[in-house]
């Protein structure tokens, strides 16, 4: 196997494979990368067992054949080489060599037959919609989600498809986002399915933020996504998403509307000098102004006061300042209204004129 390639065609597929390729493996293999050279073109594959991701590039001077390269040294070797080298890559026996001017590197290689792939041979039920779509569906929740939460299905993204919507859901216990996006075509069967943390992360992190499109296969136990430069496999969670439905406050007899910008950075002020630890800050509400207060253990105070558009009664609530950062920060709106109840229930916070996307958060006591 032996191949030609300018360092600028192979950097960003490089890169992009090398993103889930973990520094500790249990499996050698694992931290190698898959290369395949078929027709002159170069296929990228690496995988934890959990994901798989596949990106492509055209090779020069190809004979066709495959192995596996260290992901992280043949990364760091691309990007040390100057922009417009052409690296000149053979493979005989157990070695790699990588000539780049007078450059010369030996890598030792794995067997392109141990290294594993993810099985998706299985009825598969598809769907394409614009790449902006889905990355700002994901952007808008996936802050909400678990980490490292002994109930595992927390750490990940419900993803549910019903009746021409494509929903998205996060929850830690704490607070939850919800978003909704519009399907132009009806899906073949509702499905509900939890996509893992480190995968809803990578994907974000992949989609373009453009109307190029992507295809979404969904497998009994995995779900593929495919634009014209990736293509992106993982598992699926296997677990039942709580019922979110109960936790979205209804019937809240107060109701607050006020900008989002001027309520996110009174929050950011007021934050510094919150409890470390907790992260607490007071809201007190009265008609047509909002006080916002925190203080810590070394008796230091903040308070911010802020015009709102408010006539219920007075009110009185704590929460944790980094869950309403986190929804105002997501909400993509310039003004938001605020669902509330009483001091002991949550809040639902939404878009005055955007109701696809929903931020529920619990109080705390101070």
């Amino acid at each position: 196997m032996k191949f030609t390639i300018t360092r600028d065609a192979l950097i960003r597929p490089l890169q992009t494979v090398s993103g889930i390729v973990e520094r500790r493996q249990t499996l050698p293999i694992l931290s190698n990368i898959l290369l395949r050279i078929s027709g002159g073109t170069l296929t990228l594959t690496s995988t934890d067992l959990e994901i798989e991701m596949l990106a492509h590039a055209t090779a020069d001077k190809a004979t066709d054949g495959d192995t596996t390269l260290p992901a992280r040294k043949f990364l760091d070797i691309c990007r040390a080489l100057p922009e417009d080298a052409v690296l000149d890559v053979s493979v005989s026996g157990e070695r790699a060599t990588i000539r780049a001017g007078k450059s010369r590197f030996v890598l030792s290689t794995l067997p392109a037959a141990e290294f594993p792939g993810i099985e998706v041979n299985q009825k598969l039920s598809q769907l394409k919609l614009p790449q902006r779509g889905l990355r700002n569906a994901i952007a808008r929740t996936h802050f909400a989600m678990a980490q490292q939460d002994v109930r595992y299905y927390l750490n990940g993204l419900l993803m549910e498809l019903e009746n021409r919507i494509i929903r998205m859901v996060a929850t830690d216990g704490h607070r939850l986002a919800l978003c909704e996006t519009p399907y132009p075509n009806e899906i073949d069967k509702n499905q509900s399915l939890i996509i893992p943390r480190k995968a809803v992360l990578e994907l974000y992190r992949l989609l373009a933020d453009d109307d190029g499109e992507v295809e979404i296969r969904v497998g009994g136990n995995f779900i593929q996504v495919k634009t014209a430069e990736i293509s992106f496999t993982t598992k699926l969670i296997d677990g039942r998403f709580p019922d979110y439905q109960n936790v979205i406050p209804k019937g809240g007899n107060k109701s607050v509307i006020c900008d989002r910008e001027a309520l996110r950075q009174a929050l950011s002020r007021v934050s510094i000098l919150s409890n470390e630890k907790y992260r607490g800050v007071r809201m007190q509400f009265a008609s047509g102004l909002m006080h916002i207060l925190a203080h810590n253990p070394e008796q230091e105070e903040a308070e911010e006061e802020l015009a709102i558009e408010y006539s219920g009664d007075d009110l009185e609530i704590g929460f944790n300042v980094t869950y309403l950062l986190d929804a105002l920060s997501a909400a993509d709106s310039e003004r938001i209204s605020i669902t509330l109840t009483d001091a002991n229930s949550s809040c639902l916070i939404q878009g005055v004129d955007d109701k696809t996307c929903r931020y529920i958060v619990m109080p705390m006591r101070l």
